[in-house]
């Protein structure tokens, strides 16, 4: 599975709510991400509004786009637009800005242990 973290940027004035909504997501979203391959998937909210996304999935181009072909999303999106700031076309998960991963602790280890042998 990739390890896949993104970044994306919540409106400082609208965190609380942020908050609030991701305390409680609707049971039909939750089901249409697992159902679309994303795995232990977290937020982190930053105090300035920095939001940091990490998930494991076999694929993120296939994840988005199943993801994509749901109608639950497009309620979910919508409904989150005005949480976010500089959105090019309204929608957060067009405007994920995944990270390149420079390092991984259980990989390196495991390359010690396979170079060792």
């Amino acid at each position: 599975m990739r390890r896949v973290c993104f970044t994306l940027q919540v409106r400082p004035d609208r965190l609380e709510e942020y908050r609030e909504r991701h305390a409680a997501v609707w049971p039909e979203m939750l089901a249409a991400l697992r159902d679309s391959g994303w795995c232990d998937y977290s937020l982190f909210l930053r105090e300035d509004g920095l939001l940091v996304g990490h998930l494991l999935t076999e694929d993120l181009d296939a994840a988005l786009a199943a993801m994509e072909a749901t109608e639950v999303n497009a309620r979910w999106q919508a409904e989150m637009a005005p949480f976010f700031a500089d959105l090019p076309d309204g929608r957060a998960d067009r405007a994920l800005h995944v990270l390149d991963e420079v390092f991984h602790l259980e990989d390196q280890l495991a390359a010690l242990r396979g170079g060792a042998s």
